[in-house]
């Protein structure tokens, strides 16, 4: 499997090359040659098959040579030692629980995965290599865990000043050893043109840069596999399924979609997001304006100009009606979901946080169109990460799990950037 550059279709490069370089030299995001079909008997059987297996499957394809099936079957039973529960919420209404990871997030599979096939492809080198990402919230714990102590790898983690939660912080600046945490005066989206402009400047060519933000194929590939978990699970029901993704790169969804390409039978996709409605509004116009980025309590997607979103006009040939045969987008804001939390958890006792909340009203938005179908709204982190909005939302007190706990009484350890320039000197000054 080739991946080719979505600014120049003649740059093609291994999965090896695309994961090391995370973005092509004209600052494309790559994307495989082809989307490979899986058989309708392994899709029709999908029950009967390990989780381990059901990844194999999904992902060797997209691997091709770059790593052995050994190794590649071992890099998976250590991506996914965890659940990927369906929860009933309501009749006709589940959560996917994507928060039972070691950072209580979905970003926990992009990021074991990506660390795991770098730690690979570097198994024999003396080079350093630096993973320089950006986060709005969850990406940013997520590979600092994956990747503590990988022989050879640096990690520097952009987020921004002010806009994530305690427990977020916590997660990305009190693991020291080769985790560093820098604090950007700025929004997400700066975060992200910093990354993006590193990538492409040639006096830190020396710094063997690669990203782990979901523009990266090792990170965003592997999210597949929720959808294929889920599909295993709520087949019995033996009806049509809507899943509602809360979105703000695109990435989780983009995969999602991927998944469909290759054959799982999900009828549609809702992609629902907060006041930072770029997506929302294309759909309804066919004009792509991204925008600055605005604080919400849903942080994480607090994201103006998605990256994946070109992943997924790149699927559907830039055909808006295509894609409308198979996505939706809506939009929510802080009060609309502060207002369902309130409801899911009074009616059934569920505890969604922002992001889940969100996903749900995209997800009851949807259903209306598809009255004999049942939804699936993909819970994105545990509500511990959002305590005091989840907790002053449904006036109750939350657990703390030991693995946030744990977190309380380290120190933070952070520097503090707001140009470009600062961030250049870290990286040729470590």
């Amino acid at each position: 499997m080739n991946y080719y550059s979505l600014n120049n279709p003649n740059h093609k490069v291994s999965f090896k090359e695309a994961v090391i370089a995370g973005i092509a030299p004209d600052r494309g995001l790559y994307y495989p040659e082809q989307i490979p079909t899986l058989s309708p008997e392994f899709i029709a059987n999908l029950e009967q098959y390990s989780r381990e297996e059901v990844a194999f499957q999904v992902m060797a394809p997209f691997v091709g040579e770059s790593i052995p099936e050994s190794e590649l079957r071992q890099i998976i039973a250590e991506t996914l030692c965890f659940d990927f529960p369906c929860v009933a919420v309501h009749e006709n209404t589940y959560s996917l629980e994507l928060y039972h990871g070691p950072t209580l997030a979905f970003k926990d599979v992009g990021a074991r995965f990506m660390s795991r096939c770098l730690g690979y492809f570097n198994r024999n080198s003396e080079e350093k290599v630096t993973v320089l990402v950006a986060t709005s919230g969850d990406t940013g714990g997520a590979v600092a865990s994956g990747f503590l102590g990988v022989k050879g790898v640096d990690v520097v983690i952009l987020y921004p000043s002010g806009k994530v939660s305690d427990i977020q912080e916590r997660q990305l600046t009190t693991l020291g050893q080769n985790i560093h945490a820098l604090e950007v005066d700025g929004v997400f989206d700066d975060c992200q043109d910093m990354v993006k402009t590193a990538f492409l400047d040639t006096d830190l060519k020396g710094c063997g840069l690669t990203s782990a933000n979901s523009i990266n194929v090792a990170r965003w590939l592997p999210q597949m596999l929720y959808y294929f978990f889920a599909w295993q699970q709520m087949k019995k029901h033996q009806k049509e399924i809507i899943v509602s993704c809360p979105s703000g790169n695109f990435g989780n969804i983009c995969a999602g979609l991927l998944a469909k390409k290759m054959g799982l039978p999900i009828t549609h996709f809702v992609a629902a997001t907060n006041v930072n409605d770029t997506v929302p509004e294309f759909l309804q116009t066919g004009n792509y304006i991204p925008k600055p980025s605005k604080p919400t309590i849903s942080n994480a997607m607090d994201v103006g100009n998605p990256s994946n979103f070109v992943r997924i006009q790149a699927m559907y040939d830039h055909s808006l009606e295509a894609l409308l045969n198979d996505f939706s987008s809506y939009s929510y804001t802080d009060e609309q979901t502060r207002a369902v939390m309130q409801t899911i958890y009074s009616q059934t006792g569920y505890i969604a946080e922002p992001h889940g909340a969100v996903g749900y009203l995209g997800l009851q938005q949807a259903l209306k169109n598809h009255p004999n179908a049942i939804g699936l709204f993909l819970e994105t982190a545990h509500p511990v990460k959002f305590l005091e909005e989840v907790e002053n939302t449904l006036s109750i007190q939350l657990p703390l799990p030991e693995a946030i706990a744990q977190l309380l009484p380290l120190e933070k350890v952070k520097t503090r950037i707001a140009t470009y320039a600062q961030l250049k000197s870290f990286l040729l000054n470590r």
